[in-house]
């Protein structure tokens, strides 16, 4: 059974660089769009960035556009977050997800992902407010 197991969290000052993982266990994500959701402190979970099955289409909030990059691993078992210029209201919990659905692939692509969509949850990983 496909387990998502997330590392990398931590304190960074602003304009710092943070690379957060969520490695599968049980399987690989070959079969899985992958999304990383942003929680802030107060605020719902909101999809930053999405990445296809095949690692052919990605996707990025305005938010993070231009300072985030998700990629897959050749191997299929670790999607990556790369958190470049690190601004205060990126603080709060990360969350990787998965899922198989076409539809939802396409939704998350599409930057409408809904949070309820996704069965299979990483940990979460947090990243403290630093001023």
């Amino acid at each position: 059974q496909l387990k998502l197991v997330q590392s990398g969290g931590g304190s960074v000052q602003p304009g710092e660089s943070l690379t957060l993982s969520c490695a599968a266990s049980g399987d690989t994500l070959d079969a899985y769009a992958i999304a990383w959701f942003h929680q802030a402190p107060g605020k719902e979970r909101e999809a930053v960035s999405c990445i296809s099955d095949d690692a052919s289409a990605t996707y990025y909030s305005d938010s993070v556009k231009g300072r985030f990059t998700i990629s897959r691993d050749s191997a299929k078992t670790t999607v990556y977050l790369r958190m470049e210029n690190l601004k205060l209201e990126d603080a709060g919990d990360y969350y990787c997800a998965a899922n198989g659905r076409p539809f939802i692939q396409y939704t998350c692509l599409a930057g409408t992902a809904n949070s309820a969509e996704f069965e299979l949850w990483g940990q979460g990983v947090q990243v403290p407010k630093v001023s």
